[in-house]
């Protein structure tokens, strides 16, 4: 019997993937900074944990505690961290699967000392601090300083493993020499009054990788949890400017059928109102062009303006929740109904895509 492919698909390449690891953990090892690889952008599938494994990271991370008891039980050995602050009801299994979490709440923090205490188990966290992007962390100096002591001095199972920020995920504010130095500068304080260093200064995600590259990056950051610049390699260059050879900017490819091909007016017809999310989109009068449906939808991507066409002459026009509508008057390819149109992406796609039930994930080498 014929194996017929059933589209959309998400192509996977997982040598890439391992490439771009094992590229971006020699960047930072240049400035002995060890990787978190941070899973989530695509779903934490386990092939994928293993190339990043691979590719030299140190530790494995999601902000999903489901993906990292999965990549557990699934034996990958790497320590794993929890990059979103844990809740009340997930503090049992945080103690039980995770070995090192964000935190920034002295509740939590108390209550994982609790469940520890009933496990017989350490846990290590990291106390996060707000430089600005209003996001996850203590805002006041002195109550980091003093929640970090209390961690320190007051709590037998839970150990003070570090502190760290996040940066450009709420507030978009731009990593800087500046603001990770008070990051620093803070940590210096702690190990003073403690008698120690401290394992990890966490200086935040791929947005801090622009730092390294201008040899611009506090001494003292050990740590950083990349996801982007090792999945999908875009935002450097395109975001930041910084076009690096060496990072794999194809890695994911969203493969979709063509439904529907006909020559139709590019501006709608009677009185507009909104469409079915609520909006009120804006259109370009062409006239008549010829344009393909594609069965893939914002159900599956959501934004459909990080979409990149890989062929020459094709536009996005806009979706439906269940169909990608594109302009294909000005390519050179005779399409017909049932081709298959491919697209690169971001990483706001490549999260929704590889957590939709309605795409199938292909993996290529």
């Amino acid at each position: 019997m014929e194996y017929i492919e059933k589209y959309p698909i998400l192509e996977i390449n997982l040598n890439k993937i391992y490439q771009n690891t094992n590229y971006v953990v020699n960047l930072c090892k240049e400035k002995d900074i060890a990787v978190a690889g941070v899973v989530k952008g695509l779903n934490a599938q386990i092939e994928v944990v293993k190339k990043m494994v691979e590719g030299g990271c140190k530790y494995i991370a999601s902000s999903r505690i489901e993906q990292l008891i999965n990549i557990r039980e699934n034996k990958i050995k790497n320590e794993n961290m929890l990059i979103r602050m844990p809740m009340t009801r997930e503090i049992e299994d945080v103690v039980k699967y995770i070995d090192i979490s964000l935190n920034s709440e002295i509740e939590t923090i108390n209550k994982i000392e609790e469940e520890c205490k009933k496990q017989n188990k350490e846990h290590k966290v990291i106390l996060m601090m707000d430089l600005g992007d209003l996001r996850e962390g203590i805002f006041d100096e002195n109550e980091f300083i003093n929640t970090s002591l209390y961690i320190e001095n007051n709590l037998k199972y839970v150990k003070l493993y570090g502190v760290g920020t996040n940066l450009s995920c709420y507030g978009s504010i731009k990593p800087s020499y500046e603001n990770l130095n008070k990051l620093c500068d803070v940590a210096t304080k702690i190990e003073t009054i403690i008698g120690r260093e401290l394992d990890i200064i966490s200086g935040g995600a791929t947005t801090t990788l622009p730092l390294i590259i201008e040899n611009n990056i506090p001494k003292k950051i050990n740590n950083l949890r990349i996801g982007e610049a090792i999945l999908l390699g875009r935002d450097l260059i395109d975001y930041w400017g910084y076009d690096l050879d060496e990072i794999n900017k194809d890695t994911l490819i969203l493969k979709a059928e063509i439904i529907e091909l006909k020559n139709k007016p590019s501006y709608p017809i009677g009185e507009m109102f909104i469409d079915a999310f609520g909006n009120k989109p804006t259109y370009e009068d062409m006239g008549v062009r010829k344009r393909a449906i594609l069965g893939v939808g914002k159900q599956d991507f959501v934004f459909h303006d990080s979409l990149i066409p890989l062929d020459e002459g094709i536009k996005i026009v806009g979706s439906s929740s269940d169909h990608l509508i594109i302009d294909i008057q000005n390519s050179n390819k005779d399409f017909k109904v049932g081709d298959v149109v491919n697209f690169g992406m971001f990483y706001a796609n490549a999260l929704y895509l590889t957590s939709s039930n309605y795409v199938n994930n292909k993996y290529v080498y």
